[in-house]
């Protein structure tokens, strides 16, 4: 389980930066990327985990959700940050310190950017790694776990 875990807050953060690079790089926001943050925390969830129960697909879809947070936030620092670069020659990496010094202001940030399409995205990207996360089990397994059950 610590494998599956520490896998997928990786991809959740790999994920994320991904989306803040592209979001910035493009010059608009994409919130499909969290279906992308789903898939990639759930596969590495499975690849890492290898398990069937219940709780590889809840830690997956909890990640893929802190990783869609992470995507959003990471995404409007990176548009502040290139703003304010253009304007007063501050960086991304600045910003995102001002906004560790005060978490008041990361919620800020984040209502400010807020929409509702947001929680679609999201969601989306819960289904995906909760149902990616589960490693397929063969058909000998299966009989084998069926033979257990009745013995």
């Amino acid at each position: 389980m610590l494998g599956a875990i520490l896998a997928g807050i990786v991809a959740a953060l790999l994920g994320a930066i991904i989306w803040t690079f592209l979001t910035v790089r493009m010059e608009a926001r994409f919130g499909f990327m969290a279906i992308g943050i789903g898939s990639l925390v759930g596969n590495a969830v499975r690849w890492a985990g290898k398990g069937v129960d219940k709780k590889f697909g809840i830690t997956g879809a909890v990640l893929a959700a802190l990783g869609c947070v992470a995507g959003n936030l990471l995404t409007s620092v990176a548009i502040v940050a290139d703003m304010s670069t253009q304007e007063e020659g501050t960086s991304v990496i600045q910003t995102l310190l001002v906004l560790v010094m005060s978490p008041r202001l990361i919620i800020d940030v984040m209502v400010e950017t807020f929409s509702p399409i947001d929680v679609l995205f999201c969601g989306l990207a819960v289904y995906w790694a909760y149902k990616y996360a589960f490693r397929k089990i063969t058909e000998e397994e299966r009989e084998g776990l069926l033979s257990e059950g009745k013995g």
